[in-house]
């Protein structure tokens, strides 16, 4: 028995909500297409979309459920809204930064974030960033976050080694 989770992002899209999922789902590897929903006759006269056409994609990555829209050009994501992908090592953030990055827009990667080439804003971060900026100590955590702040794709490494002094 399938539980409906209580709360689902839905993600608008143009017209690219399949695309964006399989995209999605290819990259991480607990991850699925659940349901697709097609537009049909019914209120064509309101959506403008051909009956068929794909509608809602229901899609699951890592656990966390979505759905993507294909809604119209009417909104564009913005950066007001991420997705935190938290990652235990350097080789999950390297990889997840690639691939999320692939296509997407190079003036928005700062500080772990990234725009992927849909427009979605995602966070590649260590699992440790809470504790690295954390703490009794304001000198260490100061010193991580002016590490951080002059990267692009967060380095654990160099995160921790700027946290010991």
């Amino acid at each position: 028995m399938s539980i409906t989770p209580r709360i689902t992002p839905c993600l608008w899209f143009d017209h690219q909500a399949e695309e964006a999922a399989t995209y999605y789902v290819e990259i991480f590897k607990n991850a699925r297409i659940t349901t697709v929903s097609r537009y049909g006759k019914a209120g064509q006269e309101i959506h403008g979309r051909p009956p068929g056409s794909v509608m809602v994609v229901a899609f699951e990555l890592e656990g966390q459920t979505f759905t993507a829209l294909n809604g119209g050009p009417v909104f564009k994501f913005n950066e007001a809204i991420s997705l935190q992908v938290n990652c235990e090592t350097q080789a999950e953030i390297d990889l997840y930064w690639t691939r999320l990055s692939q296509g997407g827009d190079p003036a928005a990667q700062q500080c772990g974030w990234l725009k992927d080439k849909y427009g979605v804003s995602w966070q590649i971060v260590p699992s440790i960033i809470q504790t690295l900026f954390s703490g009794p100590s304001t000198e260490k955590s100061d010193r991580a976050m002016t590490a951080m702040l002059q990267m692009k794709k967060l380095d654990i490494e160099k995160l921790e080694q700027a946290h010991a002094g």
